[in-house]
């Protein structure tokens, strides 16, 4: 699927990855980890996708749990102050990440076209009001 095609698409695969340990990674630790390698700076990947600092920490030593080893290299201070880089496993598992994405979207597109097609047929051109029910409320069911 072209880069044209992809944004004309209403419809995008989201994948997260469940581990048989309960550790996860998904988009928002995947993106996290792409804005650190682009910024260089923890406090600025973090304020990119939107959380607080600390929120940021806590996912990468979640990350950093899972694998086992350290997905990114912080250097203190310094001439140049400092700064974040991610390391060749933090590499591979975002280019991992990013390729099973791309390979489920593709796979699953004909099924994806099937169920927009449905959606612009049954609201006519106008979004559907948002269902109130959340993942948790039905976790709790």
């Amino acid at each position: 699927m072209g880069d044209l095609d992809h944004a004309n698409a209403m419809a995008k695969l989201t994948i997260r990855i469940d581990f048989d340990t309960g550790a996860s990674i998904g988009p928002g630790k995947v993106r996290l980890l792409e804005e650190i390698e682009k910024t260089g700076s923890i406090r600025k990947a973090a304020e990119a996708v939107g959380m607080s600092f600390r929120q940021a920490w806590l996912l990468l030593r979640a990350i950093e749990e899972m694998f086992g080893q350290p997905v990114i290299i912080t250097l203190r201070g310094g001439v140049r102050g400092g700064g974040s880089a991610l390391t060749p496993l933090g590499r591979l598992a975002v280019a991992n990440y990013r390729r099973l994405e791309q390979a489920a979207q593709a796979a699953a597109q004909r099924e994806l076209s099937d169920l927009e097609a449905n959606i612009v047929q049954a609201g006519a051109g106008r979004s559907a009001p948002r269902s109130r029910i959340s993942r948790k409320s039905l976790k709790n069911k």
